[in-house]
C-alpha cells in the first residue's frame, strides 16, 4: 500500500513539473516573477507538497532560484552564457566517452546504453507525452555515458554544466515540429556512433563525435532566433536576454 502511494505521488510530482516547465518555457511567466507554492495551487490544480517537489525539481534544473525568505524566482540566462555552457559541456562529454573508451574492460559493460540508443528515438506523430518520453531516454542515455567514464568528479563537473536548461543534452530541441524530427534523427545516429567508438576503444574518434553532438543544442536555439516565425513560437525566448 505504502509503495503505491509513493508511486502515484511521485507521478504527481512528474506532471506537474512537466505542466510547470512548459508554461516557463512558453513565457506565461517572466523572468525575475516569484512562483510560490499557494500561488500555484489553482492554476495547477493541486496540492502544496507536490507543487514544492515540482519547484524544487525545477530549481535543480537551473531554471529557479530558490529565494532564502521563501518561494522561487524564475531565471534568465545571457545567450553568450548558454553558448559557453554548452561549449563547456561538450568538451566534458568528450572527455567522459573518451575515458569510457580507455577505460572500458568488457562489451557487457555497454549493455544499458546500446539499449537505450535503440529506445532513444521520436515518435511520430509528436506528441506531448511522447515527445517527455524520448527527452527522458536521451537525458538516460547521456547520463549513462559520464557513467561509463568511471569517474565521479567528471560526473558532477558534467551535472554542473547542465544547469543552464538551454546547454543540457535533452533541450536540444524546443518544440517545432520540423526542427524535432530533424534533429532527433541526427542525434540517433551520432549516439550510435559514439557507442561504437566506445566499443573499439577509439577514444579520440569518441571525443570528436561527442564534442560535435554537444552542438547540435547551439545550432537548434541560433537558428530558431534567427528565424521570425520560429523565434515567435520557441518555447523559452522570454528567458534568454542580452541576443
Amino acid at each position: 500500500m505504502l509503495a503505491t502511494v509513493a508511486s502515484n505521488s511521485d507521478k504527481q510530482t512528474e506532471r506537474l513539473v512537466l505542466a510547470l516547465r512548459k508554461r516557463i518555457l512558453n513565457g506565461e511567466f517572466s523572468p525575475g516573477e516569484r512562483l510560490t507554492e499557494l500561488g500555484l495551487v489553482s492554476l495547477l490544480q493541486a496540492s502544496r507538497t507536490p507543487i514544492r517537489l515540482a519547484l524544487e525539481r525545477l530549481a535543480n534544473e537551473g531554471l529557479l532560484d530558490v529565494i532564502p525568505s521563501g518561494g522561487f524566482r524564475l531565471r534568465s540566462f545571457g545567450l553568450a552564457d548558454i553558448r559557453d555552457a554548452i561549449e563547456i559541456r561538450g568538451v566534458l562529454e568528450g572527455t567522459a566517452v573518451r575515458f569510457a573508451a580507455e577505460r572500458l574492460e568488457s562489451a557487457e559493460e555497454l549493455a544499458q546504453v546500446k539499449r537505450l540508443t535503440l529506445e532513444a528515438t521520436m515518435e511520430i506523430p509528436i506528441t506531448l507525452e511522447g515527445f517527455a518520453r524520448y527527452l527522458e531516454t536521451n537525458k538516460r542515455f547521456h547520463r549513462e555515458l559520464w557513467r561509463l567514464a568511471k569517474s565521479a568528479s567528471l560526473f558532477r563537473e558534467l551535472e554542473h554544466a547542465c544547469k543552464i536548461p538551454f546547454a543540457a543534452p535533452e533541450a536540444l530541441v524546443f518544440g517545432v515540429a520540423d526542427l524535432e524530427q530533424s534533429t532527433a534523427f541526427i542525434a540517433a545516429e551520432q549516439h550510435r556512433a559514439i557507442v561504437e567508438a566506445i566499443e573499439n576503444r577509439e577514444g579520440a574518434r569518441a571525443e570528436a563525435l561527442a564534442r560535435e553532438h554537444s552542438r547540435i543544442s547551439r545550432r537548434n536555439l541560433e537558428f530558431a532566433l534567427r528565424s521570425k516565425e520560429l523565434s515567435n513560437r520557441l518555447p523559452g525566448l522570454t528567458l534568454i536576454s542580452n541576443q
